[in-house]
């Protein structure tokens, strides 16, 4: 299956566009985002990042839980040309500052006040870490950091550059080879210092496309996305095989 991410999830949104692609509950009530919905959303995430000056071949790190948006940001950096750096949400900001710095990071996203709280202590030994985005705005209204805005204005901002460069984002999706690398994932570092572990678009895709096919996992599944998006095996069943197979991930 020589292809991409971002082709995987555009050929879904073509071939199945009302279908749900992802699934996040919100006040006891399941909110779905069908795959149209979900191109349209990484194609602004996609153009506002663009805009703010995130280049290809430059690593993006996304720090939270399992959200939706979390996962449009991986693919919107994949669409791009940049290598999206999954880290826990859970790590203290202290080992936060290894891989930043590994990865030469300017560009974050992450899920809340706690994980902006954590990029904002390591910006002394991280000064090139510029800039931050977040998903939930809870307890953020009187932040006035250089370089930290919302995802929700970065969309609105991409979504503005979208309208007037229609062909951007597609050309950008098609300058992709399966062969160029997808993410790369920081070992716990147990024995010293984290080791960043690449992936191409191609390694990770043959093996979800392996183990679909020895579970026999179709369209028609239902997936809880219930581990951290920085591990691996998280990665392969509510990423890459959901792009593979095009079932529903739900985010509790």
């Amino acid at each position: 299956m020589q292809t991409t991410f971002p082709r995987l999830m555009l050929k879904h949104a073509a071939e199945r566009p009302t279908a749900p692609a992802l699934r996040e509950k919100e006040y006891g009530i399941w909110q779905t985002t069908s795959w149209s919905d979900l191109a349209s959303l990484v194609q602004s995430v996609a153009c506002g990042l663009h805009q703010a000056g995130l280049q290809r071949g430059e690593h993006l790190i996304v720090v939270g839980s399992n959200r939706p948006r979390l996962y449009a940001t991986m693919l919107a950096a994949q669409s791009l040309g940049v290598i999206p750096v999954p880290l826990y949400q859970d790590a203290a900001a202290a080992e936060c500052v290894f891989p930043i710095t590994n990865a030469e990071v300017r560009f974050a996203v992450v899920e809340d006040q706690e994980q902006v709280d954590k990029m904002l202590e390591v910006r002394e030994q991280c000064p090139q870490l510029t800039h931050i985005y977040y998903d939930d705005p809870r307890g953020l209204r009187k932040y006035t950091e250089d370089g930290l805005g919302s995802l929700e204005e970065l969309i609105a901002a991409g979504g503005v550059f979208a309208q007037q460069h229609p062909q951007f984002f597609n050309e950008e999706v098609e300058k992709a080879a399966h062969t160029d690398v997808a993410a790369m994932f920081f070992t716990s570092g147990t024995t010293g210092n984290p080791k960043g572990v690449v992936h191409t678009h191609s390694s990770l895709i043959d093996r979800a496309d392996a183990g679909a096919e020895f579970d026999k996992l179709t369209s028609a599944e239902d997936v809880l996305a219930y581990m951290p998006p920085a591990w691996i095996g998280q990665n392969i069943f509510s990423y890459a095989q959901w792009l593979v197979c095009g079932y529903v991930v739900n985010c509790p």
